[in-house]
């Protein structure tokens, strides 16, 4: 996978649209973040996952999925190798994590 394609993915759902953070490209839904490309040209990707959801893509996939170090990654921040991923699993995992992200929190009252 190419950064391009991480890109067509992340941006082929509902809503999903792309904007910057810290000089990077992210994608948001809802307003949230769901995905960045913090350094496009060392062939990784992060998308921002559950803790629950990042430690099943890593037992899965440990090539490819990786916890990024320290808190962000125990909070779900999760590290894809775009060279090592295949097109079902990046899928999968930008799904979920546009699906989390597109749900709206309820108004506290």
């Amino acid at each position: 996978m190419t950064t391009d394609d991480f890109r067509r993915i992340a941006l082929s759902f509902p809503g999903a649209i792309e904007s910057a953070h810290m000089n990077h490209p992210d994608f948001r839904a809802n307003g949230k973040i769901f995905a960045t490309l913090p350094n496009p040209g060392n062939g990784c990707a992060m998308v921002k996952l559950p803790p629950d959801q990042q430690e099943s893509f890593v037992q899965l996939k440990p090539t490819a999925f990786e916890p990024v170090k320290g808190g962000w990654g125990r909070q779900g921040a999760t590290i894809v190798r775009l060279n090592a991923v295949k097109e079902e699993a990046l899928r999968g995992a930008l799904t979920l994590a546009w699906q989390n992200a597109s749900q709206k929190k309820p108004r506290k009252k």
